[in-house]
């Protein structure tokens, strides 16, 4: 059953607890979303609040997709630039498939609706993602369409003598 899709959803409790569930689930099962397993909701919420308040203040835009159950199984926040020359194009983070979901082809699925809503804002030409090396992501964007722009060596340090290089990611609109 593929996922639905919806862009700025109402922030509601259940809505706030799905992501917060995804970005810990995500992170435990290894995921390159911003933490390193283990890690608790606690630890996740502070971040998960500074999205939300950003979403508030119109500087950042969420993509959900919910599963046949109605849970929250996928996530993308779109970060909008505000310096004036490089507001034709956006950010795309915390892109988030729930591991449950994983081989299903939702990740395709979330990146192609990402693409489709990041067309319809006003003055938007492209889509740049940061992903950490050492996992394949570049392979799996790279396979949806974005090339690598981007590499900076060793620059996420997952632990002491674990460094990753730091991939961006850009995704032409038109």
């Amino acid at each position: 059953m593929a996922l639905t899709f919806t862009l700025d959803p109402a922030v509601t409790p259940a809505l706030r607890d799905g992501v917060l569930d995804l970005w810990t689930d995500v992170s435990n099962a290894g995921g390159a979303v911003g933490f390193v397993a283990p890690v608790t909701r606690e630890e996740v919420r502070p971040e998960l609040v500074r999205h939300l308040t950003a979403m508030a203040e119109g500087r950042h835009r969420l993509l959900v997709g919910h599963d046949g159950a109605g849970e929250v199984a996928a996530t993308a926040f779109f970060s909008f630039n505000t310096h004036r020359l490089q507001t034709h194009w956006v950010w795309l983070y915390t892109v988030m498939v729930h591991p449950r979901h994983q081989g299903k082809g939702y990740g395709r699925d979330l990146l192609a609706a990402a693409a489709d809503a990041a067309r319809g804002f006003d003055g938007i030409d492209a889509i740049r993602l940061g992903c950490r090396g050492g996992l394949g992501l570049e392979h799996f964007y790279g396979s949806c369409g974005y090339k690598e722009v981007g590499r900076v060596p060793g620059a996420i340090r997952v632990a002491p003598g674990d460094d990753r290089d730091d991939i961006t990611m850009l995704l032409q609109l038109i």
